[in-house]
């Protein structure tokens, strides 16, 4: 008898304390229907943490209803040239999106006859294809207050909701055109500004693995280029260099992939390598000839392969006379030589080969003279930083003096330079 009357007791108290919160549940919708949305939001706060509403699609529908509902009272203000609270506004359509989705997400639970009957869902639908623009309007904001992380959570919702399980029956439901595709950027731009880079780092995959959309804003190669970075920043550098083939496969005309392969090269000593991607990039931009040539010069320099670097060099400034890269190193490309033959005529005893060796040298010297007269002014022309000048100098300086004391008169320019190095430094 005593355990029977044990559990009648324990029903009327489980059906009490349902009855109460459904009881909260009925009070938040009142609170809210009257506009008091700070009592409604404290009521519901009460029903989505306790066990016996936590599970129910009409508790999060209000918690999603109050955020709405301040999302609508400042837009209603803005609509009718009254002052509005943007960022009350924005602020309740943010906390509108998660509880729509939860209250839709348990609507679809099937009941204890398996049965689905989702009485949430039409409404959810409705309200979240109104306000869908609007989360761009919520992300600009947050993006001009510079608090990135947030701005990244408004342009994520609105890349969100066309994919969300209730409208997959729907694909006419949203406009999927270019801005789509461009606020998938803009989510992952402020991700990265957010410094929230292995969230950036999913969000970038995400969108590679989706249809791209031409728009204006980017193109599908700048995702491979993000994608590489953020391997990059995170220190992934097996994931980095896969990115870099990849995206050197599927776009060759890019200026990032393949100079960054032969970059990558470069560090690692393997200048094989280098030359491979290198030649690639030249094939696929000859436009490009004053950086990568001159590369490709340096490379063979480093190999003393000189008649092949110049070559390169040459190439570099037939399409750009005014290549700074290309004229900086045809002049070192012959100073190197000249310093290489004049060591070596040192050793020599045969004073006829001195002779041959130091007329051959004066010519290497006096070759590298046009360019690195013309590198130095248009340094100068540009104003570039005292330090490249001042380094331009010093080669210049080295060059007329070593002619000088061959025999090739250059005191008076020997002279300037070092004047124009003694008032900078």
């Amino acid at each position: 008898m005593k355990r029977i009357l044990y559990f009648t007791l324990i029903a009327i108290m489980s059906a009490g304390t349902l009855y109460a919160q459904k009881s909260v549940v009925k009070e938040a919708k009142r609170a809210l229907d009257s506009n008091n949305l700070n009592e409604a939001k404290n009521l519901i706060q009460q029903a989505i943490t306790h066990p016996e509403t936590a599970n129910d699609p009409e508790t999060w529908k209000i918690y999603g209803d109050i955020g709405n509902k301040a999302f609508d009272n400042e837009r209603t203000n803005q609509m009718l040239g009254k002052q509005a609270n943007d960022k009350v506004m924005y602020d309740g359509l943010l906390e509108s999106y998660m509880p729509y989705v939860k209250a839709d997400s348990l609507g679809e639970l099937p009941d204890a006859k398996g049965k689905v009957k989702n009485k949430v869902r039409k409404d959810i639908q409705g309200i979240l294809k109104a306000n869908h623009p609007f989360y761009i309007n919520g992300g600009v904001y947050y993006n001009e207050q510079k608090d990135y992380a947030k701005a990244a959570d408004f342009f994520e919702i609105y890349w969100n909701i066309p994919m969300l399980p209730m409208f997959q029956e729907d694909k006419s439901a949203f406009n999927l055109d270019s801005t789509y595709q461009t606020i998938k950027y803009y989510a992952i731009i402020t991700a990265i500004q957010a410094e929230d880079h292995p969230r950036a780092l999913k969000m970038i995959e995400r969108a590679i693995n989706e249809p791209f959309i031409e728009n204006s804003a980017y193109k599908e190669s700048d995702l491979y280029e993000l994608l590489a970075s953020e391997y990059l920043q995170l220190g992934d550098t097996a994931n980095y260099l896969n990115t870099l083939y990849e995206g050197a496969e599927k776009f060759p005309k890019s200026k990032y992939f393949i100079p960054n392969l032969v970059n990558h090269f470069i560090r690692q000593n393997d200048s094989q390598k280098a030359m491979e991607y290198l030649d690639k990039a030249i094939a696929n931009d000859p436009s490009n000839a004053c950086d990568l040539n001159s590369v490709k010069g340096a490379l063979l320099s480093e190999k003393k392969d000189y008649a092949g670097a110049e070559a390169e060099y040459q190439k570099a400034l037939e399409q750009d006379p005014n290549c700074e890269r290309a004229l900086e190193a045809l002049a070192v490309n012959y100073i190197l030589q000249a310093q290489e033959l004049k060591e070596k005529t040192a050793t020599l005893s045969d004073r006829q080969q001195q002779l041959a060796n130091d007329k051959k040298t004066v010519e290497l010297y006096q070759k590298s003279l046009p360019s690195l007269e013309k590198y130095t002014q248009l340094l100068r022309e540009r104003n570039a930083d005292q330090s490249e000048i001042n380094s331009a100098l010093l080669k210049l300086r080295n060059v007329y003096y070593n002619l000088s004391i061959m025999g090739v008169d250059k005191s008076k320019e020997l002279e300037a330079v070092e004047k124009e190095l003694g008032t900078t430094n």
